[in-house]
């Protein structure tokens, strides 16, 4: 079952959000409405799977219907709804997705720019940003998922609030310089700084050599700086409009990141396809930055 609030121009391209009813899926929704509004694309609502949306409370009060009502097409044309009468001229469209919530978001993100899950998912790991859903969703969706705490986007989980268009800190990269850096990475991380107008900065972070590693060949602090200053100076020619931040820092990446994530709008890092004997996982500096960040996270599978 789909319905269309706003027919939009181009159905080929459409930034879609998972919504299960938990605050922070309601919150990865107003994100994704603002995101798609600074793509000039729709957005596109689904929810995954035959289970009832979890612990939805609907909106203004309205009253849940008898037990054979829909309740999740309920929730899709209510926040449907909300996010258009919030911001009008946006284009919306939703859809029941049959099949399993993983295997039917993974597909939902192949016909999408940037597919956008809360921060927990189905998943109900307190604490963490990372659920079971969205981790297995995150490794192994080819486009952009962008994970969104409730809190972390504007209404603070809840829709009919105050709307708050966009974010309004600068977007963190993390760069591993170890191997030729992607470049859909780096053009994500670019257009959205340049999209929102924020500035951008690009971490590397890196672990001085042990006595362990003794014999092999590191390069020092300068020629790390100097690596990073030539990876991104086609980027700076391309996006001559946006403020760039390098940052070589020493230690964990991980760890930098997440500090840098309480005070920016949206973290972006990596996962790279690799072949793995029990199939497809994240990688342990993304993984640790899905679990810890207080901001969004945005992870760019790459080559």
């Amino acid at each position: 079952m789909s319905r269309t609030v706003t027919v939009g121009l181009d159905g080929s391209r459409t930034v879609t959000v998972g919504l299960d009813g938990s605050p922070e899926s309601l919150a990865a929704a107003e994100w994704a409405a603002d995101e798609a509004r600074s793509r000039a694309v729709p957005v596109r609502l689904v929810h995954a799977g035959d289970q009832p949306p979890y612990d939805y409370v609907p909106f203004a009060g309205e009253a849940v219907g008898p037990p054979d009502v829909d309740r999740g097409a309920h929730m899709l044309r209510e926040v449907a709804t909300v996010l258009a009468h919030r911001r009008p001229g946006l284009r919306i469209t939703w859809a029941r997705l049959a099949g399993r919530p993983v295997a039917a978001l993974t597909d939902a993100a192949r016909e999408a720019d940037v597919l956008v899950l809360g921060s927990r998912g189905l998943g109900r790991a307190a604490g963490h940003l990372l659920g079971s859903v969205a981790s297995a969703v995150v490794a192994r969706a080819d486009q952009p998922v962008v994970l969104v705490r409730a809190g972390a986007g504007p209404g603070q989980g809840r829709l009919g609030t105050a709307p708050q268009s966009g974010f309004h800190h600068d977007v963190v990269l993390g760069l591993d310089l170890r191997e030729r850096p992607a470049e859909s990475l780096l053009e994500f991380a670019f257009d959205t700084a340049a999209r929102h107008r924020v500035g951008l900065t690009v971490l590397h972070g890196w672990k001085p050599a042990t006595a362990q590693d003794a014999g092999t060949q590191e390069e020092p602090p300068d020629d790390r700086g100097e690596a990073l200053t030539d990876a991104l100076r086609p980027w700076r020619e391309k996006f001559p409009g946006v403020d760039v931040a390098e940052e070589a820092v020493v230690g964990t990446a991980g760890s930098h990141l997440v500090d840098a994530s309480r005070d920016a709008g949206l973290v972006v890092v990596g996962r790279r396809r690799r072949p793995a004997p029990l199939g497809p996982h994240i990688g342990p500096v993304t993984h640790h930055v899905l679990r810890h960040a207080a901001s969004p996270v945005a992870v760019v599978s790459h080559d």
